[in-house]
């Protein structure tokens, strides 16, 4: 299965929807409750667009990390892109086995980087949970339709598979291991987009991590499956939320509705004063996906136009979230580095199948091997200039 899958999920879903099928029913929202019946209170690990105090601390965090000559001083953003995160996960792999991998301060995710972020945040020692959860057999199948159930259901496909795998993965070990490293200041965020507010919003994980008891476990798997899934082809996540003593039901979907990647937050990249530390830290962005623009006849269908549309939409969110990312590298003495499929590659971000998977990994760790994985922009040296690792697409060259 190709991009044409998504295609199809478009025109299934609009047809549904004209016919009034498919309907979420909302129902009043309950508090995760312990075995015991008993709701622990926890910080919320949410961050609004709307907090300030809770924006403004992520915000002064990531710029302490930048300037902290005792840190790395380097962040890693992995993007969405469904099975084509296989990619950036074999170029984890990868760049482990030549043993130059840094220890990142902060590390994001999105939708199908939301799966892999916790694995890369806790490192090297992580790599064979990493690779086993996207090249293991779990995900293989996972688009299968299921009769008529797409009659009564908001999307096409089950997300059982998906919340299995997450289970699967996500263990009472990996939150201490992640509650460890986030006491050491390093942090690990993942973004969802909650469909109420049409609103981004980034949860901390490492919070949900500390608290470490089932509820926490609960909702940390629940974060990663919403972020993960995408409108139409699996259902919306139901999570708990408070505004003020009242319990709110929220809707929560892929984290890449709004945003490809999240690697500077918004607000540092327009209103923010240089930074003056020492070193030249880094910023990393995988991109799950091709970003250079492949030009080709579009044939007069409704599912090649509204293919083509989606790619073509996807492709100008990321070139312009990187320019922007980029031209805060440029003012700010950082190097803004990017890792994306190579468009001579096959890759298709519905192609869940084992095969087409293992070939996306093998690809991404042969990438890293092979030292040529990064574009990279170098402010160092003047605003936007270009180290010859790799050459930046037609797209991202700097304007003269």
């Amino acid at each position: 299965m190709t991009l044409r899958a998504l295609g199809l999920a478009m025109t299934a879903t609009a047809a549904l929807s004209l016919a009034g099928c498919g309907t979420l029913h909302r129902f009043d929202p309950v508090p995760v409750r312990q075995a015991d019946g008993q709701i622990r209170p926890t910080v919320d690990p949410r961050i609004r667009p709307t907090d300030e105090a809770k924006l403004n601390e992520l915000l002064r965090t990531f710029a302490a990390r930048l300037e902290d000559e005792n840190s790395s001083g380097a962040v890693l953003a992995l993007s969405g892109g469904g099975a084509n995160g296989a990619f950036g996960a074999g170029l984890l792999v990868g760049w482990t086995q030549t043993g130059t991998r840094p220890q990142f301060d902060i590390v994001t995710g999105i939708s199908t980087g939301a799966l892999s972020a916790p694995f890369a945040f806790l490192g090297p020692d992580w790599d064979d949970e990493l690779q086993e959860a996207y090249i293991g057999g779990g995900i293989d199948g996972m688009l299968n339709l299921s009769g008529l159930s797409i009659l009564v259901s908001p999307s096409l496909y089950s997300s059982a598979p998906l919340r299995r795998l997450i289970e699967e993965n996500v263990t009472p070990r990996l939150l201490r291991a992640v509650a460890i490293e986030h006491a050491k200041g390093r942090r690990l965020l993942v973004v969802t987009t909650h469909l109420d507010t049409k609103q981004s919003i980034i949860w901390d994980m490492g919070v949900l991590a500390t608290q470490g008891d089932d509820q926490a476990l609960y909702l940390f798997r629940q974060v990663l499956l919403a972020s993960a899934s995408i409108p139409g082809v699996f259902p919306p996540v139901m999570i708990a939320g408070l505004q003020g003593d009242l319990v709110v039901d929220e809707m929560h979907v892929d984290g890449g509705v709004n945003m490809p990647f999240l690697a500077v937050p918004d607000r540092l990249l327009v209103d923010s004063p240089a930074r003056t530390g020492p070193g030249r830290p880094a910023i990393y962005v995988v991109v799950n996906g091709q970003v250079d623009a492949n030009p080709q006849a579009v044939p007069g269908t409704f599912n090649a136009i509204a293919m083509n549309s989606y790619d073509s939409m996807s492709k100008a969110s990321r070139r312009m979230h990187l320019t922007a990312n980029a031209a805060y590298a440029a003012r700010h003495n950082i190097d803004l580095k990017i890792a994306s499929i190579p468009m001579d590659a096959q890759a298709g971000s519905l192609d869940l199948h084992q095969q087409a998977m293992n070939a996306l990994f093998d690809l991404g760790r042969r990438t890293a091997l092979g030292g040529n994985a990064w574009y990279v922009l170098n402010a160092g040296s003047g605003p936007q200039t270009l180290l010859p690792e790799r050459p930046l697409p037609d797209e991202l060259q700097p304007t003269p």
